[in-house]
């Protein structure tokens, strides 16, 4: 290989690695502001999810975060067990099935109302700055979720 392959694989030369340490290290702030709602991050993004449409199927979950059956279904079980969420089968489909949010779960959403706020005050950028940033990740997820989708026929 040239030494212009070599320079391809150099870590700074990639996309996906700032995603990977900028998600690595943002899950690393939230910890401490979830413990005290106690969430873990997976668990934050469903009862977002959720807190803006609930009830809602478990394929639209899925699809709203981007996450597989199989890494959901154990989250939602903790979710339950916990009192914020009940999972039923739907009436009219026994294969599906439907999360809601219970009177807890809605209750979480106001002691985690500030979380977000206090995210951001750990950000050097300004506000300004912050949007366009996330303007332009929900852009690229969107072209790379449609790539996806083509590449696999859906």
């Amino acid at each position: 290989m040239n030494d212009e392959g070599y320079e391809l694989l150099r870590l700074d030369n990639q996309i996906c690695f700032p995603l990977y340490a900028a998600t690595n290290l943002i899950n690393r702030l939230y910890r401490p502001l979830l413990a005290k709602v106690g969430l873990t991050y997976p668990q934050y993004i469903a009862m977002m999810a959720l807190w803006e449409r609930s009830p809602m199927p478990m394929g639209a979950l899925c699809d709203r975060l981007f996450l597989d059956s199989g890494t959901l279904t154990p989250l939602l079980k903790r979710l339950e067990k916990t009192g914020y969420i009940a999972r039923r089968r739907d009436p009219e489909d026994e294969r599906r099935m439907i999360v809601s949010l219970t009177d807890e779960g809605d209750r979480l959403r106001e002691a985690a109302s500030e979380i977000p706020r206090a995210l951001l005050e750990k950000f050097d950028a300004a506000g300004p700055e912050l949007v366009l940033f996330r303007e332009l990740l929900q852009a690229t997820v969107a072209g790379l979720h449609q790539k996806l989708q083509e590449e696999q026929g859906s």
